[in-house]
């Protein structure tokens, strides 16, 4: 009987996640950027205010048993939260959820919870954002499966599907080499601050995936089948020139040093880090990810990266930098 019971619920399980592919590749096939919306400048670049004597800052923590205050510590070292956010400030919370595979292929729940905590302990008004990519959507499907759903409401803080908000877009003017315009958004772009919780980890086509790449997941569903097309690398930097996050805390504890966005060789750094640089905290990520032997596509020099080569022309970051532990 429980043999019978078994092998039904494998063949319903099998049942379902054929379903969900096949609406996954009607949306990345579907997917269809709106066409009246605002066109609007990028976000005005403020000046990073994790420094030390005038050099941008990335702390380097090892993480503890208690993975809240860690993350504490990783932001206290480079100045503290209140560098970058104040009470009553609409704080938009980027985590990693391109799909819903375990951590390190998406934000770990603990993570995102523990930063959502500290936040609120700020009296900021917590907002997460999220679009899954390709064949994972939709994106509140995918957010459900991750916990982040249940999280939210355990939390009491807003969750955004961002496809979902169909009238919710504006178009951003950033006149790079490789992008004019990007679809974004528009609940981040008037949100007060932005916060990315990247992962650590290799990607298959772009190298790597880190605080950069971060910025992918705001660009409408219907520009993103594009991206892929050629110069991916360049293109995933010069998104960013939408606008700056006011703080990057990157979850290290776990990464992939091959394959990667969703599956691959897992290691443990076991360290968070924190940083208002993108630049800076993408290159000491990439030192990590490139001291251990592994198969991946990641230059032996970070700053022979494309995305990190073409951040440094459009002034996305710095390359001088301190880390601090």
């Amino acid at each position: 009987m429980l043999n019978h019971d078994m092998q039904a619920e494998t063949a319903a399980s099998g049942k379902q996640g054929f379903v969900d592919k096949l609406a996954g590749v009607w949306h990345f096939m579907g997917d269809r950027t709106p066409k009246d919306v605002d066109i609007v400048p990028p976000r005005p670049r403020k000046e990073n205010p994790f420094r030390k004597d005038g050099t941008v800052i990335v702390s380097k923590v090892q993480a503890g048993q208690n993975l809240k205050a860690s993350i504490a510590k990783a932001v206290g070292l480079i100045g503290g939260l209140d560098k970058a956010v104040a009470a009553g400030d609409r704080v938009l919370v980027k985590p990693n959820f391109n799909s819903a595979d375990p951590y390190p292929g998406s934000t770990d729940l603990e993570f995102l919870k523990s930063v959502v905590q500290i936040l609120l302990e700020a009296h900021a008004k917590v907002v997460v954002g999220e679009s899954s990519g390709g064949v994972w959507r939709p994106t509140a499907k995918t957010l459900g499966k991750a916990g982040v759903v249940a999280l939210a409401d355990e939390m009491g803080v807003e969750l955004v599907p961002f496809e979902d908000r169909k009238r919710d877009w504006v178009r951003v003017r950033i006149d790079g080499d490789y992008l004019k315009e990007v679809t974004v958004p528009r609940s981040v772009y008037e949100a007060d601050k932005i916060i990315y919780l990247p992962c650590m980890k290799t990607h298959l086509f772009a190298r790597f995936t880190l605080s950069l790449k971060l910025g992918v997941g705001f660009m409408h569903p219907g520009e993103r089948r594009a991206l892929h097309l050629r110069n991916l690398e360049h293109k995933v930097a010069e998104i960013n020139l939408v606008w700056q996050p006011d703080l990057i805390i990157m979850d290290g504890r776990k990464a992939f040093v091959s394959k990667g966005p969703e599956k691959g060789e897992v290691a443990e750094p076991g360290v968070i880090m924190a940083s208002g640089d993108l630049v800076a905290i993408d290159v000491e990520a990439l030192k990590i990810l490139g001291s251990y032997k592994a198969k991946n596509r990641l230059m032996s020099d970070p700053y022979d990266s494309p995305q990190i080569l073409t951040a440094l022309r459009h002034g996305l970051g710095l390359k001088d930098y301190m880390v601090v532990a």
